[in-house]
C-alpha cells in the first residue's frame, strides 16, 4: 500500500483541497456574517484587514512597492473587482441561498468567453461553446424561478446583481492582461483588495450603514475571521502557490468544485432548502463551466484563474 503513494505530491492535494473546500465554504460565511452586520461595510472590513496584511508581509520580505503609476490602475481594478463584485455578492446574500449565489458566481468564465468573442474578438465561437453558453444560462434561468427569499417571493434581483458583478470581475479579469501592474502577485493582489475594500468603506458609510450596526454576535465575528484569514489569505496563498505548479487549465477546477461544497455546506450547516429547480439549475450551471473551462483552444482562462479571489467568493 505505501508504493502505491510513493511519490505522491501530498502537498499539491492539501492545497487544492484547501482552495477547493476553504473557498467553497466562504458563501455559507459571508452569509452568517450579513446577517447581522451591514454587507458593505462587512466586505469593506474583510478586504482591508485581508489586503493591508497581505500587502504588509509583501513589503517585509522586500518586494518591490507599487510605482506611482500603478495606483490609478490598482483602484480601478479594485472598483471592477471588489466594490462591484463584492458588494452585489454581500447584499445579494441577505436574501439569497448561500449555494445559489455560488453557483451563479460560478458563470463566471461563461462572461469572460462572451467578452472575449463579443468584445476582444479573440476567440470564434464554436457549436460546443454555444451549447455550453446555452445551458449555463438556462441553470441561471433555473436558479433564479427556484430562489426565494424569506417572504417566498422569487429573489430575481439579488440573482441578476450577482450575475452582474461577475460581468464586472470579468471586465478586470480580461483589463489586468492590458494593464501594466506590479509585478508581485502579493502586491498586486493587496493593492487592488486595499482600494477596493476602502472604496467599500466609504459607500457603506454614504449609504447610512455605519448608523445601522449593532452588537455582533460570536457566530458573525467568526465568520468575519474566517473569510479574512482563511478566505483571503491561507486560500490565497495555496492558491498562487498551485499556479506555479500546476496547469491553469486544473487550478481552474476550483470553479466547479466550489459550488459543490457551498450547496453542501448551504444545505446541511444553514438550513437553506434544494429545490428541484435549484438543483438542476445547479446541474446546468456545472456543466456548462466544465464544457467551457474544458475546451482545448477555446477562451482562455489564464486571466481569471490568477485573479479568482485575489480570492473569491466567494467570494
Amino acid at each position: 500500500m505505501k508504493d502505491r503513494f510513493a511519490g505522491y505530491d501530498w502537498k499539491l492535494v492539501a492545497a487544492m483541497a484547501t482552495v477547493y473546500f476553504v473557498w467553497g465554504s466562504t458563501y455559507l460565511a459571508i452569509k452568517i456574517a450579513v446577517e447581522t452586520i451591514p454587507p458593505l461595510l462587512a466586505a469593506g472590513v474583510r478586504f482591508v484587514i485581508a489586503g493591508g496584511l497581505l500587502y504588509g508581509w509583501s513589503r517585509l520580505r522586500k518586494e518591490a512597492p507599487p510605482r506611482r503609476e500603478h495606483w490609478p490602475r490598482l483602484l480601478l481594478m479594485g472598483v471592477l473587482m471588489f466594490l462591484i463584485c463584492y458588494s452585489a455578492v454581500f447584499w445579494a446574500e441577505k436574501t439569497v441561498p448561500s449555494g445559489v449565489a455560488s453557483v451563479l458566481v460560478a458563470m463566471l468564465p461563461a462572461w469572460v468567453l462572451i467578452l472575449e468573442v463579443t468584445v476582444l474578438k479573440t476567440q470564434k465561437l464554436k457549436f460546443s461553446l454555444v451549447a455550453a453558453l446555452a445551458a449555463g444560462f438556462v441553470g441561471v434561468a433555473l436558479l433564479t424561478e427556484g430562489s426565494t427569499s424569506d417572504s417566498g417571493a422569487v429573489a430575481w434581483l439579488p440573482c441578476m446583481a450577482i450575475l452582474l458583478s461577475e460581468i464586472s470581475w470579468a471586465v478586470g479579469s480580461i483589463l489586468s492582461k492590458k494593464l501594466t501592474l506590479p509585478t508581485s502577485q502579493g502586491i498586486n493582489a493587496g493593492g487592488q483588495m486595499l482600494s477596493g475594500g476602502v472604496l467599500l468603506l466609504i459607500c457603506s458609510g454614504l449609504f447610512g450603514e455605519w448608523r445601522q450596526l449593532q452588537p455582533v454576535p460570536p457566530a458573525a465575528l467568526f465568520a468575519m475571521a474566517y473569510l479574512i484569514v482563511a478566505g483571503s489569505l491561507i486560500a490565497y496563498s495555496a492558491f498562487v502557490w498551485l499556479l506555479g505548479r500546476m496547469s491553469p487549465t486544473k487550478v481552474s477546477s476550483y470553479a466547479y468544485v466550489n459550488p459543490i461544497v457551498a450547496l453542501g455546506l448551504g444545505y446541511l450547516m444553514g438550513g437553506e432548502k434544494l429545490g428541484a429547480n435549484a438543483i438542476a439549475g445547479a446541474a446546468f450551471v456545472l456543466v456548462s463551466v466544465f464544457l467551457i473551462l474544458s475546451q482545448k483552444g477555446s477562451a482562455r482562462m489564464d486571466a481569471p484563474v490568477e485573479q479568482a479571489e485575489t480570492a473569491r467568493a466567494g467570494t
